[in-house]
């Protein structure tokens, strides 16, 4: 083996830190770099690698195999993402789906004219979620999709509840219809509206004398967060939420129901689920995994923008082919 994957994290949230922790867990990579717009000196990293300006990357091209991008999807990754991939091999998770194509296209240009790799949309959903989606489309094609999200901390949701007036803290949990996943699980095919998927669950910590049923009002009909959901609320002190919601957990399931045989007569169903501790540390682990396909690929040559939908699995992992034939198939 040559030298290890030299990788650097591009801001340092929840997601950067995460990365940080998952390139410990991989003996064929180092951490090179941290790069923020904050400055170095605002940030203390858990490790002893050196942090460094946004704008210092582009003076260290010689010392750095794969970015992995930590932005957020909205104003971050559409401008980082591009800017970047012309001048390194790339990795973002890029979230905001109905702008994928349009990110895909921006991303693809820059890393053809700079000759270097670049994976976008890599995570779990998407990612992971949406490659199992593939694999039981392609493997059924009579059939049904179906994905559910939680029990988990949904960030946004979390966030849109604490810019109402009154709210001191907040957190969401998104949490999948029991009744809705049996039903799936049985092969019963239902179609389910968005209320009939998933509920909301509110932890909403307030300020003294704040009109609490004008708040409670202004979450569950909140347009695009709430109002097509069952959502409750409950009011609680800061000290319960820190005690109690402090974490960033999450996960969901994935399904294909489907039929096979001339006549139908067959049900299958295919499920993948997630229960994660911390959503942003597993993100990062997936982000890791990917950037090593990224840093393999740029090695052979190739160029231009990818999805979890076009690398091999075997580039994700540290060992060889022939080790990987050998043990795990």
């Amino acid at each position: 083996m040559g030298h290890k994957i030299r990788i650097a994290i591009v801001g340092y949230g929840n997601l950067g830190k995460g990365v940080e922790a998952a390139v410990d867990k991989n003996p064929d990579m180092e951490l090179v770099a941290i790069f923020t717009r904050r400055g170095p000196e605002g940030v203390k990293v858990a490790t002893d690698v050196p942090v460094y300006y946004f704008d210092d990357i582009f003076t260290m091209k010689n010392q750095i195999d794969v970015v992995v991008l930590c932005g957020g999807s909205a104003t971050d990754l559409p401008v980082q993402t591009p800017k970047l991939a012309e001048h390194f091999n790339v990795i973002d998770s890029f979230d905001t789906h109905a702008k994928v194509p349009e990110h895909f296209e921006a991303v693809n240009n820059a890393a053809m004219a700079g000759s270097h790799v670049a994976i976008i949309s890599v995570g779990w959903d998407p990612g992971l979620f949406s490659l199992n989606r593939l694999i039981g489309q392609a493997v059924l094609p009579e059939g049904r999709d179906y994905t559910f999200w939680g029990k988990g901390v949904s960030q946004g949701h979390s966030d849109a509840i604490r810019r109402i007036k009154g709210v001191v803290d907040a957190r969401q949990y998104t949490i999948p219809v029991g009744s809705a996943l049996q039903s799936v699980r049985a092969c019963e095919n239902p179609d389910l509206t968005t209320r009939q998927k998933h509920t909301r669950e509110c932890f909403v910590v307030a300020e003294e004398g704040a009109d609490l049923a004008a708040i409670e009002n202004e979450i569950v009909t909140m347009p695009n967060y709430f109002a097509d959901y069952d959502t409750t609320v409950h009011f609680i002190s800061k000290e319960e939420l820190e005690r109690d919601h402090s974490g960033i957990p999450h996960g969901g399931v994935v399904i294909r129901s489907g039929k096979t045989g001339f006549d139908n007569g067959n049900n299958h169903v295919i499920e993948f689920s997630l229960k994660l501790d911390s959503n942003p540390q597993f993100t990062s682990s997936v982000l890791v995994a990917y950037a090593r396909a990224a840093y393999r690929l740029g090695c052979e040559g190739a160029k231009g923008c990818k999805t979890v939908f076009d690398i091999a699995p075997a580039y994700l992992h540290p060992e060889t082919p022939e080790e990987l034939r050998k043990k795990i198939l």
